[in-house]
């Protein structure tokens, strides 16, 4: 499921955030004023339902949420809120801490049945209990391996850009990458399997075995060929 996001206050912040995901709920209730000196972990409990009020210059707005998380460098809290009736899972607010001007947490134990069954509904929780659990744990090192993996793929995806190629060498290479994985650039030339290479303007009469020794090297023959030639027919017309 998808979900939307705005940002409130002018400030503008990062929804993957640090300060303060470790930080338990708070179960207690009172409105606030800003101008308190804790960090915003401790203002914005994790997974507590705020009511905040933003200053009249960001407009006044109201804006309920479970807290989602905080992030102390762009000063910024994130709400989350469950959506019904939609195609949309949730919808996440960023809230420039300097433009709130009142806080409310609202307390999960309170009587009035009517109130609860909005925190209920707004948390996306069947059971406001749920959000009294404790929060799991946070393997470092399976963060930094997915780090890693995220920057290995984004380098493997820059590899696979030449700039030196025309749109249509590109779309070629695109194509041929999909379809045999193991595909790279030699200059212009696109090289597939090793074996096989396809020179500008990359039209099926460019594609060729690539020789060594006066032979063919490897174990790709004519029926490979053919095949990258009706992969890149293919691209030539779509």
């Amino acid at each position: 499921m998808a979900e939307s996001s705005r940002t409130m206050g002018g400030g503008g912040g990062s929804s993957s955030s640090s300060g303060g995901t470790n930080s338990g709920p708070s179960n207690g209730t009172g409105t606030t004023g800003v101008g308190s000196k804790n960090s915003l972990a401790a203002t914005y409990p994790v997974n507590t339902i705020m009511e905040l009020t933003l200053s009249a210059p960001s407009g006044g707005e109201t804006i309920r949420g479970l807290v989602y998380c905080t992030d102390e460098i762009s000063n910024s809290i994130v709400l989350k809120s469950s959506l019904v009736h939609t195609t949309l899972s949730s919808e996440i607010t960023v809230v420039n801490a300097a433009s709130v001007a009142e806080r409310r947490a609202v307390d999960v134990d309170g009587d009035n049945e009517e109130e609860m069954a909005a925190a209920r509904e707004l948390a996306g929780v069947i059971d406001l209990d749920e959000l009294k659990l404790p929060l799991p744990n946070v393997s470092r090192r399976a963060l930094e391996e997915r780090e890693r993996r995220a920057i290995r793929l984004a380098e493997e995806s820059f590899s696979h850009v030449n700039q030196r190629a025309s749109p249509e060498g590109q779309k070629i290479f695109d194509k041929l990458l999909k379809a045999c994985n193991e595909v790279v650039w030699k200059g212009e030339s696109i090289l597939v399997l090793k074996e096989i290479r396809v020179d500008p303007p990359y039209a099926p009469d460019n594609c060729s075995l690539i020789t060594v020794g006066g032979a063919a090297g490897g174990g790709l023959d004519v029926h490979s060929l053919e095949r990258v030639k009706k992969i890149v027919s293919a691209a030539q017309q779509s």
